[in-house]
């Protein structure tokens, strides 16, 4: 489909975007903060972890899915300070929705396979989860990619760049008066892919925290962390994916049942993209998850903060001494 010059593909007309000096704000604030947050901690997995195990295996997956992230949204910044105008051209569009999208599901499913993880191993001991392999885990993280790849390639195949006046609007929610069934596919995917694992992570944290008292077991140290990683990947799973699934809904149960109440249509909308900075957030957060989820990942930073302070102390010592010589 070529490149459109007026609002037919629309249910509602385009107004003017809000926001999009703030979502750039925001979007380069998190990237300031996450890039060198994930690069310390892809650092840490390649060159200093010694011992693999399969949680480990699994958020290092995670720091390369928020890497996707990385590399696609200075595209997004750069569209956000141009209001809205999208000058990559239609196919880097549609790649750039593909990778922010596989780095989405890509994140929910670790974060989930993380949390179920240490579920089993607190809540089941016994079970064969507890002696899954790396091998087995590497394996797992092949199917995982496959499945959120495989989801997102509606959006290589359907044209996502719309023309509206003098601009391209790029993107994968639009007000289609009628959906096209690859984009509906995503859709469904974009909600079912936080509902489900949401629902099994507020499980998880729960059962847990139940289980050990019932053990009289939630006073010791290592199992307290547990509990503290779970609560801790649940709480950033809700605070980067909830926002933007709830106006989602919103906008779609307006077009649905409201069809003609495009005030509250494009409030909704507009909410949802400003939502959308809460999506980058949890490549930020993710060196969180990592402190909180491997003990191993958390000692060999606090080792690698101590020598670098330990080094720096040596070299004002010898800087000092040279100065007084």
């Amino acid at each position: 489909m070529s490149l459109e010059a007026n609002n037919t593909y629309m249910h509602c007309p385009h107004r003017d975007e809000i926001g999009g000096l703030f979502l750039a704000i925001v979007m380069s604030i998190e990237m300031t903060v996450g890039l060198p947050g994930n690069a310390i901690a892809l650092w840490i997995f390649c060159f200093r972890m010694k011992l693999w195990k399969p949680h480990t295996l699994f958020l290092l997956n995670l720091v390369l899915a928020d890497f996707l992230l990385i590399i696609s949204v200075p595209f997004r910044i750069d569209t956000h300070l141009r209001n809205e105008d999208w000058v990559f051209g239609p196919v880097w569009c549609r790649i750039n929705h593909f990778m922010l999208t596989v780095n989405r599901s890509a994140s929910i499913a670790f974060m989930t396979v993380v949390a179920l993880h240490r579920y089993f191993k607190v809540v089941h001991p016994h079970s064969c989860i507890k002696r899954m392999t790396t091998t087995q885990a590497g394996w797992l993280t092949g199917l995982i990619w496959i499945s959120v790849t495989s989801l997102s390639i509606p959006l290589l195949t359907t044209n996502l760049l719309r023309k509206h006046n003098n601009i391209s609007l790029c993107r994968s929610f639009s007000a289609y008066k009628e959906v096209p069934p690859s984009i509906m596919l995503h859709y469904m995917a974009f909600i079912l892919e936080f509902l489900l694992p949401w629902v099994l992570l507020l499980y998880c944290s729960v059962r847990i925290a139940y289980v050990l008292r019932q053990r009289r077991m939630d006073k010791q140290k290592k199992v307290r962390r547990a509990i503290v990683a779970v609560r801790v990947i649940s709480l950033v799973f809700t605070i980067c994916f909830m926002p933007g699934v709830i106006t989602g809904l919103g906008a779609m149960y307006i077009k649905e049942f409201r069809p003609t109440d495009c005030t509250t249509y494009t409030g909704f909308t507009q909410a949802f993209k400003v939502c959308l900075a809460f999506l980058y957030l949890s490549s930020t957060l993710d060196p969180v998850i990592y402190c909180f989820s491997s003990s191993m990942f958390r000692d060999i930073l606090k080792s690698s903060i101590c020598h670098l302070c330990f080094a720096k102390k040596s070299f004002r010592s010898v800087s000092s001494l040279s100065i007084n010589d």
